[in-house]
């Protein structure tokens, strides 16, 4: 459709959003994320049965973790929509990106700025 979105959004393809796991979602924050959706097929209409449901979990339970780390469960959301539906991709696109300028850089962002310290060389011995 050549529908343009944010280039500050990132598409990470997958079979099935049942493949997304816990691990993956709070590690793309660990690596400075500032925001993550899953746009998943609607619920009824999986190929793979039930894996958008199964991705919903994932999703609400990172989201858990998120919040008790400090670092914001509003950051991650899950949106359910057709393949066919670019439109939609788009607008839920655009307001992820203003939902996370509004909510600022990842802070995990900036405990790793502010605590990273150089370690003094150590000479080499002959």
């Amino acid at each position: 459709m050549r529908l343009s979105y944010p280039t500050s959004v990132k598409i990470i393809r997958v079979p099935c959003t049942g493949k997304v796991d816990v691990l993956y979602l709070l590690k793309t924050f660990q690596s400075g994320a500032d925001g993550v959706f899953v746009a998943a097929c609607m619920e009824g209409d999986c190929h793979y049965l039930t894996g958008n449901l199964r991705a919903r979990k994932r999703v609400e339970y990172a989201k858990k973790i998120l919040d008790a780390t400090g670092i914001g469960g509003e950051r991650l959301e899950m949106y359910n929509m057709s393949a066919a539906d670019g439109p939609r991709f788009v607008k839920v696109a655009n307001e992820m990106t203003e939902r996370i300028k509004t909510l600022g850089p990842n802070p995990v962002k900036r405990f790793q700025v502010t605590n990273v310290q150089e370690k003094p060389r150590e000479e080499m011995c002959p």
